[in-house]
């Protein structure tokens, strides 16, 4: 459950920067999208956020790398194969799509907000929309109205300009993760 949470996260993290008024605007072939990441994570019962920092990598049709580099070095790569964790060289978590079929549905959601499709994230979010300037805002809210055990989550919030800045997701029982995105940069892959 707690990497489908993670997964959500970096799918709203890597949809495409939008310009007031447009619809997304997705990399080209052969682009990659590169930058630098903090994650706080306020959970029930800690007097502080846990707080982690890093990097990423998104090479779409190819896969998401997500390199935890503070508090402690961990390596996750995401591809519509699956998922793969690795810590100081040792392979931690790894859940093969056929293993984990939610795995291809979130993969088919990432591919799919890469492409400017946010109808990719209609079947499970409604998604509402806000410009301010040149800044947007759009908070998903899961369909059914609640919860629920496979998609644990209560809200979704993402906001930029150029690129996606920040993520904050709320879940259940008070948990929430935010996610800063800053140093992003589209490149050549």
């Amino acid at each position: 459950m707690r990497g489908k949470i993670v997964i959500l996260g970096l799918l709203a993290s890597f949809l495409p920067g939008f310009a007031s008024g447009e619809e997304p605007k997705p990399l080209a072939d052969g682009e990659i999208l590169r930058g630098n990441f903090t994650q706080e994570r306020v959970l029930q019962g800690f007097d502080a956020p846990l707080r982690s920092t890093g990097t990423f990598v998104l090479a779409p049709g190819k896969g998401l790398i997500w390199q935890t580099e503070k508090p402690f070095a961990v390596v996750t790569l995401m591809t519509e194969d699956g998922l793969a964790q690795q810590s100081n060289g040792t392979t931690t978590l790894n859940v093969p799509a056929s293993r984990a079929p939610i795995m291809a549905g979130l993969y088919d959601m990432l591919t799919g907000a890469l492409a400017g499709d946010l109808t990719a994230m209609d079947k499970d979010f409604v998604v509402e929309r806000s410009d301010v300037g040149a800044k947007w805002h759009l908070v998903l809210k899961p369909r059914n109205g609640t919860p629920s055990a496979a998609m644990p989550v209560i809200g979704i919030e993402v906001s930029g300009q150029s690129f996606v800045e920040q993520v904050v997701i709320e879940k259940q029982g008070g948990d929430t993760d935010r996610l800063v995105f800053n140093d992003q940069e589209r490149a050549a892959g």
